[in-house]
C-alpha cells in the first residue's frame, strides 16, 4: 500500500510566473520544498496525484511560495488551487538523530520517568524555537515542549515517549 504524507495545501497562485502559495503542514519545509524535491499535487476528490518537482522555494509572510519545473505561468498552476501537496513515503529521506515526523509522534503514549501515564500525543504545534506536543488524557490537555531537558526518550516503533517534567509542567 502506497503511503503519502501531506506537506501543505496550495491556497492560491502568486504572481504570473507559475508560483503557488502554500500553507505548509510539514515538519521539515527546508527539506520538503528544496529545489529538486519530488512531490505530488492531489486535487480535491482525486485519487491519483500529479507528480511535480520543486523548481524554487521562498517564504513570504506565513506562506511558502513554490514553483514547479515545467509550470511556468499562472495558467499552468491555476488548476492546483485547493489541492494538497504530498510526499511519498519512499521520498521522505533520512532524518537526523532526534528528528521525527509528526505522524510518528502523534498517537504515542507519554509517561514520566517514574512511569506515570500523562496521555497520548494528539497533535504537534510549531509555535517557534521548538515543537510543542499536545498530550490528552480524557478532557485534560498538557503541552509538552520538545526539548532535551524534558523529553528523555522517544520510541516511535513502540509508540512510547518518556519525559522528565519540569516544575509546573503538568499542573
Amino acid at each position: 500500500m502506497n503511503k503519502w504524507f501531506n506537506v501543505g495545501k496550495i491556497v492560491n497562485t502568486h504572481g504570473l510566473r507559475g508560483e503557488v502559495r502554500v500553507l505548509s503542514s510539514t515538519d521539515f519545509p527546508e527539506k520538503r520544498f528544496k529545489k529538486g524535491s519530488e512531490l505530488s499535487v492531489f486535487k480535491p476528490k482525486e485519487k491519483e496525484g500529479i507528480p511535480v518537482t520543486i523548481a524554487s522555494h521562498r517564504t513570504h509572510k506565513t506562506f511558502d511560495l513554490l514553483t514547479f519545473e515545467g509550470y511556468l505561468s499562472i495558467q499552468d498552476v491555476e488548476p492546483f488551487k485547493g489541492a494538497v501537496l504530498k510526499v511519498h513515503e519512499t521520498k521522505l529521506g533520512d532524518l537526523d538523530e532526534g528528528e521525527f515526523y509528526f505522524h510518528e509522534i502523534v498517537g504515542c503514549e507519554v509517561k514520566t520517568i517514574d512511569g506515570n501515564v500523562i496521555g497520548k500525543v494528539t497533535e504537534v504545534l510549531t509555535p517557534g524555537a521548538n515543537d510543542v506536543w499536545v498530550v490528552k488524557n480524557g478532557s485534560k490537555e498538557v503541552y509538552i515542549p520538545y526539548i532535551g531537558d524534558v523529553v528523555k526518550s522517544v520510541d516511535p516503533i513502540e509508540k512510547q515517549i518518556i519525559i522528565e517534567p519540569m516544575e509546573g509542567l503538568l499542573e
